[in-house]
């Protein structure tokens, strides 16, 4: 069945719409784009359905974004997206805002224990019975004209997650939708959340093992690395390969025959930005022990994994209670900056990243497990 496209291209109509839909209950939402070469992703196209339609906006073509930023924003409104991580990065881009309240359908299955992580076109099928064709989402969302192929591809996914919600809304207890929400409301949180460019060092692989005067030269240079990849709008990569990093740290070459030897290291690197990294490695490397980074926590020793399969078995037992998918109850992290707060013997503290329904509903039990108690009992 051939699907009617509705096409937004000028300022005026995008304006028009979205006056008509801030009265509505929910809208769903997708985005295209292309992310090959630059930082952040460009956008190919913004697909709205309002329940029984799908509009197609060309963003090559809208000047104000400003009726959408409102509608992304207008609490009354719910927003229905599928795994939208990089879908929130387009909006945020092109807006300036999140979409909020956020109802994610991929979380919503994992609620209902339909599976976790699950693909949009599996979800179609388990609700709606719908075998979707295979995807478009490698292909070229600037091109103009889209093709026929893409333009029913992208209409077809938002008039499915219109009926994908209407499917999940009433399975989810008014508890687990407030929850479900909550989640949504973090994700956003975290969107915004942008770590700062000297932050970046504690994420690199293995900066654990550095001493503080290489954390030193090693924050330098991821700050360097995420800075030029946003002034750029060009992969980390391309600015600084991440195998690299940590053996400049390590090694701080003092000549570019040095740099080019480093594992990992492109030649294009060493010919572009050479001479400014030996720089950076020499200043940040000259630093006094005062401005040193302090130590970064080791990984936790293999003895803690009997007490990390502890703690995940709360989660299991509480997933088993809610009839949710155990995978959405404690994230690995999570547990291990639980564990990190205290090994071997206490006391423990809940990590900050331990928020919300999790906490109040697992926090005790966890630190009656670290403590030897059975969870719930008292001491």
């Amino acid at each position: 069945m051939a699907i009617e496209i509705n096409w937004i291209r000028d300022d005026a109509s995008l304006a028009q719409r979205c006056t008509e839909w801030q009265q509505l209950p929910f809208v769903a939402l997708d985005t295209e784009f292309v992310r090959v070469d630059t930082f952040y992703p460009q956008a190919g196209l913004v697909q709205v359905g309002d329940g029984s339609r799908a509009w197609l906006i060309d963003p090559l073509l809208i000047g104000d974004w400003t009726p959408l930023a409102r509608l992304l924003e207008n609490p009354a409104v719910v927003k229905v997206l599928h795994a939208c991580s990089e879908d929130l990065e387009v909006f945020a881009r092109l807006t300036g805002s999140l979409p909020a309240p956020l109802f994610d359908t991929q979380l919503a299955a994992a609620y209902l224990n339909l599976g976790f992580s699950m693909g949009y076109s599996r979800l179609v099928q388990e609700l709606l019975g719908i075998e979707l064709p295979k995807g478009e989402t490698r292909s070229d969302w600037l091109q103009r004209p889209l093709s026929a192929t893409q333009l029913s591809y992208a209409a077809e996914d938002v008039l499915h997650l219109a009926e994908v919600y209407k499917a999940l809304l009433p399975k989810l207890s008014a508890e687990k939708n407030a929850w479900l929400l909550e989640d949504g409301g973090e994700l956003l949180a975290s969107q915004r959340r942008a770590t700062p460019p000297e932050e970046a060092y504690k994420e690199a692989k293995l900066a654990w093992k550095l001493s503080r005067q290489q954390l030193a030269v090693l924050r330098a240079l991821c700050a360097w690395r995420e800075r030029e990849a946003r002034a750029r709008n060009q992969p980390r990569n391309r600015v600084l390969r991440e195998n690299s990093l940590w053996p400049l740290a390590r090694f701080q070459p003092d000549n570019l025959n040095s740099l080019a030897r480093i594992d990992d290291m492109h030649p294009r690197t060493v010919r572009q930005d050479g001479e400014l990294i030996l720089r950076l490695i020499a200043e940040a490397a000259a630093l006094p022990p005062g401005e040193w980074p302090e130590p970064l926590p080791e990984p936790l020793p293999p003895e803690a994994s009997g007490l990390l399969k502890k703690l995940r078995a709360v989660g299991q037992r509480e997933a088993e209670r809610l009839d949710m998918a155990p995978e959405l109850m404690l994230r690995k992290k999570t547990l291990e900056s639980l564990l990190k707060s205290g090994f071997p013997a206490g006391p423990y503290r809940l990590p900050d990243s331990l928020r919300g329904w999790r906490r109040e509903l697992m926090g005790q039990a966890l630190l009656d497990t670290l403590a030897g108690q059975t969870p719930g009992e008292q001491a």
